[in-house]
């Protein structure tokens, strides 16, 4: 019954799916606009998001983006490569069985793997099983290609990565992604982390859209959400 409500709960962040006309749902759209501002004079397909620490609404930031950009008749994929700790399958109600590092490891296709949603034009590839070396993976060659195959058969593919400030592979990751974006919490981060977080990722070559403040306290401000250069 605890996992049951446990699972309610994460599902109902999608908020942008299951209540397309909120506020909120409206601010996942202004994102996705100016996401696709920073990338309108080069070809951009693949994102990646992460954040500093964890618990900071990175998972429930890729997804609610994910939604808005398939409804904008964009064809997506959300990998989630956050193989430590993953959760890109509870917000949409999905096993974990399979996924990204059953493929990594040759042992299914990516097509083989990839699962759909009840969102028309919105895939995922879940996590997998959890592998003892999360970090090679991601760096290896095999995760290059996927990334390729998953160029030629959707428009966007975005990323989940683990807190960057916790383990390397956000900075793997951003190494091989078009752009890179940036969750903060309003009444967790601190000033800092979210810096921290910044040079790690300018370090490793990112190419930084900008930041996503999330849990915004609507009382003092009605927006929950703001976006903007790094």
């Amino acid at each position: 019954m605890v996992h049951k409500k446990h699972n309610e709960q994460r599902s109902h962040k999608l908020v942008t799916h299951l209540n397309p006309k909120s506020p909120i749902s409206e601010q996942y759209r202004t994102i996705r606009t100016n996401i696709h501002f920073t990338s309108i004079n080069e070809t951009m397909q693949t994102y990646m998001v992460t954040s500093p620490m964890s618990g900071e609404g990175k998972t429930t930031t890729i997804t609610n983006l994910g939604v808005v950009m398939a409804q904008q008749e964009k064809k997506v994929l959300i990998v989630d490569a956050d193989t430590r700790k993953p959760s890109v399958h509870y917000s949409f109600q999905r096993h974990n069985t399979k996924g990204l590092t059953n493929v990594l490891t040759s042992q299914l296709s990516l097509r083989g793997a990839v699962i759909s949603t009840a969102v028309p034009n919105l895939d995922i590839l879940t996590s997998g099983p959890i592998p003892p070396n999360p970090s090679e993976l991601l760096a290896s060659p095999q995760m290059e290609q996927l990334l390729k195959e998953a160029c030629r058969h959707y428009d966007i593919v975005l990323v989940d990565t683990p807190p960057v400030l916790i383990v390397s592979d956000a900075q793997i990751m951003a190494n091989r992604c078009h752009g890179s974006i940036l969750v903060v919490n309003s009444g967790k981060t601190e000033l800092d982390s979210a810096n921290q977080a910044k040079e790690a990722l300018v370090h490793a070559k990112a190419k930084l859209l900008g930041v996503v403040l999330n849990r915004k306290n609507k009382r003092r401000d009605k927006t929950f959400y703001y976006y903007g250069p790094q």
